[in-house]
């Protein structure tokens, strides 16, 4: 069966109109046949939303009481047993209640996924798993529901629901998006200007990034190597000379004229060597670069004007940023240079020379042919050695006869170098034979023959023939072991790039293998793996488009060992990148078995961290049950001995004495069941507004009487919390500070509104702690001080500050002024602020 597609409405905040654009998209798709039910769609009370639901199946929902509370959630078997074409669901990040068979609604949406049926979703951008952080830095409010970005990435389409800031708050002041209680709240905090227009900046450029993804899979995809100037891209051109600061500089300038816009400095790597720069002004320049927000690349090409156009027409590059040339003009002899080649060949791209303080002090950017011994070099080698030493002996028989014999020959021998330094060595021998056979016909007595006259004559035509022919085998050697040295100065500064990046931490297989495809400029690069022989290959990490599947598949196979192997395909590679490739892909089995080690020792650390807490649950346990169980054992075999006859005052004693034993337990139990759910992870708060004056009073049922004052002003805002655990966390506080608090004084519990929290402080009298050990007495199984072992295993405040986080709060410790602790839970308000009803404030001693 065929997976069904993912349609995604993503907004900044709630009220753009997410639900109503699905709704609306839903009525198109019915009328025009489609099958379209409504898995899930919460209205919120908005009533241009409500009409929406009107003439759309609605699969009825699943109720779940958790808590005295009865929550309604999507029924998936329901949604599965209709089986319909599309389905809608709402709110995506949405966590489901206890009960249910996922914990998250985006798991359930993936089960109708692949059950073949098409799903319309919505989302907020403070949902996405990897910009809660930034949210939160933004707006204050911890996101608990998040939804993985893989999972929003792999839908089929993304729609942007936009609205800017301003209509967003009429539309909120109108009443359209909350009740007219929590508007002027709202308004007043997450609905704040500049937390909406920060918001529709992440929204945007997020939905920007996605729609550049696209972009580059489909021009992969159809290989198309123009220019599409969807967003601007500057690649800066480095050399390693010192002017590359100023041309990092200039394209970050003009990348700050337009918003999104990126920088991609590049260094080719040359194989002949006439582009290596300073490395250590590389580095300086690369951390320039990254320092700017734009990323540094190396790249090996023969030809550098046609490399840096091929990595800039594969970015998709809107602009190349290079320097003015430091060759002197008479150089330019040899070439036109990098930048003149690369504006006349740069097509759709534009080209901008920087001048800078190093123009003509020396050459910078090399010509744009190299060394290298090509098919061109070759020719003119050729025609020096034949034509060159043809037109000479024409020059001097009519231009300038009888200049002499030793002359005539240095200046034969003279091209025979020239051949020897344009095209090498056989170009080089043939000169010295054709200069030696000219010579003896025009310029050695008797002329016009082959013989020869005077012995000396022949002993000079000879020299000239050896000396010709050494010279050109000393050049052409010499010219070979520059090349040579050159290719091992480029395989160097790569390697050295290489292991830079194993001491700066840059681990990631995937980041590795992206650089070996930038550098040998490759369309795909895969690290295979198979676990046996008979196994098949599967992939481990890939990057680029089309990655091969098997190594058989690709142009360029580098096996690692018995069961990795790297593969590239996009051209074949000279036998001398193997070398290199080699080395990466060793480095690419390390850092993929360093990245699995750090899976394990994860993994590692998690068992030993419970292995801890089970051993000092067992050293907690073998004392702190036993007290109790003894206890009320002693107790109970006391009432039913036959021997002695207890008054009634001794068997109330007795049966208190059970009682307390019994309550104990209890206490102790609990709090290790909750301890062992944060540390599992499975505490899921369901968070709703409540009042302090609600939850508060119902902590303290545990303490003595008259043991603690409490002040809850009226005025408070409603918190956004779940009351079970906020109950269980202040009880557990509550019964802390008692303990530790003298008889004669009460343990103060007050409640105050800062900003868009709520504090609630349980300040006692009691010793205090110490500043160093204000964190330590947060940890599990901790006692301060000289505490008895009979006053409970250490949980208390672990567990109250595991669930005021699992909230979205804090617990913190702070002294008391006059002497004592302070315990204060920090609270999230709700999003309407305004309390629900008023009334005379809290205050009361219990």
């Amino acid at each position: 069966m065929a997976r069904g597609t993912l349609r995604i409405y993503l907004g900044a905040a709630p009220g753009v109109g997410k639900t109503y654009a699905m709704l609306s998209e839903a009525h198109r798709r019915a009328e025009r046949g489609t099958d379209v039910v409504v898995g899930y769609v919460e209205h919120h009370r908005r009533p241009r939303t409500e009409v929406m639901l009107h003439g759309l199946e609605a699969v009825r929902r699943k109720e779940l009481e958790y808590r005295g509370t009865l929550f309604s959630e999507m029924d998936v078997d329901a949604v599965l047993a209709r089986a319909p074409e599309v389905a809608l669901v709402d709110e995506l990040a949405h966590t489901n209640a206890p009960g249910s068979r996922n914990t998250k609604r985006w798991q359930d949406v993936e089960e109708l996924l692949r059950a073949g049926i098409d799903v319309v979703s919505n989302l907020n951008i403070q949902h996405l798993e990897s910009l809660a952080d930034v949210v939160e830095s933004i707006t204050g409010v911890k996101q608990r529901e998040t939804v993985p970005d893989e999972v929003v990435r792999r839908a089929a389409q993304i729609e942007l629901v936009d609205m800017s800031p301003q209509a967003l708050r009429r539309r909120m002041a109108h009443g359209n998006i909350y009740e007219s209680d929590k508007v002027d709240a709202a308004l007043s905090n997450y609905f704040r200007p500049g937390n909406l227009t920060a918001l529709r900046e992440l929204a945007l450029l997020w939905t920007a990034d996605r729609v550049d993804e696209y972009l580059q899979q489909y021009r992969a995809d159809h290989r198309i190597s123009a220019a599409w100037q969807a967003r601007e891209r500057i690649v800066v051109g480095l050399t390693g000379g010192p002017e590359g600061r100023t041309l990092i500089r200039r394209a970050a300038r003009m990348a700050a004229k337009g918003s999104g816009s990126e920088i991609l400095a590049v260094h080719i790597v040359r194989s002949d060597g006439l582009a290596a720069g300073s490395t250590k002004e590389l580095a300086v320049q690369r951390t320039l670069v990254e320092d700017l927000g734009g990323t540094f690349h190396h790249v090996i090409g023969d030809d550098v004007p046609d490399a840096l156009l091929d990595f800039a027409r594969g970015v998709n590059a809107t602009q190349i940023v290079l320097g003015t040339s430091r060759r002197k003009t008479w150089q330019y002899a040899f070439g036109p240079g990098v930048g003149a080649t690369v504006a006349r060949e740069s097509g759709d791209i534009d080209v901008h020379i920087v001048t800078h303080e190093e123009a003509a002090r020396g050459r910078g950017l090399p010509a744009a042919r190299g060394a290298k011994l090509g098919r061109s070099r070759v020719v003119a080698g050729w025609l020096t050695g034949i034509g060159a030493p043809l037109l000479l002996a024409v020059l001097l028989t009519h231009w300038h006869p009888g200049m002499g014999q030793a002359t005539e020959m240095l200046l034969f021998l003279t091209l025979t170098v020239a051949a020897a330094l344009v095209g090498g060595l056989w170009p080089a021998l043939v000169s010295a034979l054709g200069g030696s056979l000219l010579l003896n016909w025009y310029f050695t007595a008797p002329r016009h023959s082959f013989t020869v006259a005077e012995p000396e004559n022949i002993i000079a035509i000879a020299i000239f023939v050896v000396v010709g022919a050494a010279v050109a085998s000393v050049v052409d050697l010499a010219a070979r072991r520059t090349q040579q040295a050159a290719r091992l100065r480029a395989e160097a500064e790569i390697l050295s790039y290489l292991a830079g990046s194993v001491l700066r931490g840059e681990s990631s297989v995937k980041a590795l293998l992206e650089r070996v495809r930038e550098s040998f400029a490759m369309d795909a690069v895969v690290l295979l793996e198979r676990a046996g022989e008979d196994d098949g290959w599967h992939r481990v990490v890939s990057v680029g488009s089309r990655p091969c599947l098997r190594p058989e598949e690709a142009d360029v196979e580098v096996p690692v060992n018995d069961r990795l192997s790297l593969a590239l395909t996009g051209r074949m590679l000279p036998a001398s990148d193997r070398r290199v490739l080699s080395a990466f892909a060793a480095q690419a089995a390390v850092a993929l078995d360093r990245e699995r080690l750090t899976d394990e020792a994860g993994r590692a650390r998690e068992l030993a961290e419970g292995s801890r807490i089970r051993t000092a649950l067992l050293a907690a346990v073998s004392h702190d049950l036993r007290t109790p169980l003894a206890g009320i054992k002693a107790a109970v075999s006391s009432l039913r001995s036959d021997d002695v006859a207890w008054s009634p005052e001794d068997e109330a004693e007795l049966l208190a004495g059970i009682e307390d034993g019994a309550d104990r337990l209890d206490h102790l139990v609990g709090n290790l069941l909750d301890m062992s759910r944060l540390q599992t992870g499975t505490v899921v708060p369901l968070i709703r507004e409540v009042d302090l004056d609600e939850v508060v009073p119902m902590a303290l049922g545990g303490v003595p009487e008259r043991s603690v004052a409490l002040d809850i002003p009226e005025t408070l805002p409603m918190v956004a919390v779940d009351p079970g655990l906020l109950e269980r966390g202040v009880a557990n506080v509550v019964e802390n500070a008692v303990k530790y608090s003298p008889e004669a004084a009460k343990v103060l519990v007050a409640a105050s509104a800062l900003g868009d929290r709520v504090e609630v402080r349980v300040v006692d009298r009691g010793p205090g702690v110490p500043e160093e050990a204000k964190e330590h007495i947060f940890e599990p199984f901790q006692r301060y001080g000289d505490a008895p072992r009979g006053n409970g295993v250490g949980l208390g405040l672990a567990v109250a500050r595991g669930f005021a986080e699992a909230m979205g709060g804090t617990l913190v410790a702070e002294d008391t002024p006059g002497g004592g602790l302070t315990m204060v839970f920090t609270l999230r308000a709700a999003p309407g602020g305004a309390p629900a009803r008023a009334g005379l404030p809290v205050t009361a001693t219990t």
